[in-house]
This record gives structure tokens, sequence and C-alpha cells, in this order.
């Protein structure tokens, strides 16, 4: 039985681990022991959460994109980033309302 290797297409056996022609491993490791595909930058974790406090929800589809995260950490990072989002939002509606509220009380002082 054979199969072809996935790197150079050249006839090896089903169960190698690495193909004797170009020298690859076939379970995703390179010759040196690491990975055989380095992440993204836009997968790193510093940048997802640099995303999540910058813009909010919009990041999610990073963490969802994400390959290493689990479907539970996906989850459950959905349901914090939207609850926090909705905070913020609570928050920055309720001070422009005193602002103005605020702004209001200056300019009736002044004219009055």
């Amino acid at each position: 039985m054979s199969k072809k290797c996935p790197y150079c297409a050249e006839e090896i056996q089903d169960e190698a681990i690495k193909c004797k022609h170009c020298g690859e491993f076939l379970d995703g490791r390179n010759s040196d022991g690491g990975s055989e595909t380095k992440m993204p930058w836009f997968f790193r974790v510093s940048f997802i959460v640099f995303m999540a406090l910058s813009v909010g929800p919009f990041a999610l589809p990073l963490i969802w994109w994400r390959p290493e995260t689990s479907r539970n950490w996906k989850i459950g990072l959905s349901i914090f980033i939207i609850a926090m989002s909705w905070i913020f939002y609570i928050i920055t509606v309720n001070t422009i309302e005193n602002l103005q509220e605020y702004y209001k009380l200056l300019n009736e002082v002044s004219n009055g």
C-alpha cells in the first residue's frame, strides 16, 4: 500500500511519518521540530486582546476564525465581549446625557 506525499507527490508508504524523498514530516512538523506553519500575526493573543479593547465586538471574527481556540472559549469570550461592550455603551450614553444637562444648566446660568 502506498500514498502520495502532499509536499512532493512522490509515492510513500501509508504508515510513513516523514517523506523519504523531500524530507518533510507528514504530521505537520518541520525538520527542525517546530510547527509547520507559523500563526499569522492577526491570530496572536496580544493582537486579539488589543482589538477587543479597541473596537469591542468587531474583534469577534478574529476569535472565531482562530483555529487554536476551543469552541467553549470562543463562546465565553464572545459573551464577555458583547456584555462589556453593552455596559460601556450604557455608560457612554449616560455620560453624554449628563454632559448635555450640565451644558444646558451652564447656558441657563450665563443667560439668566
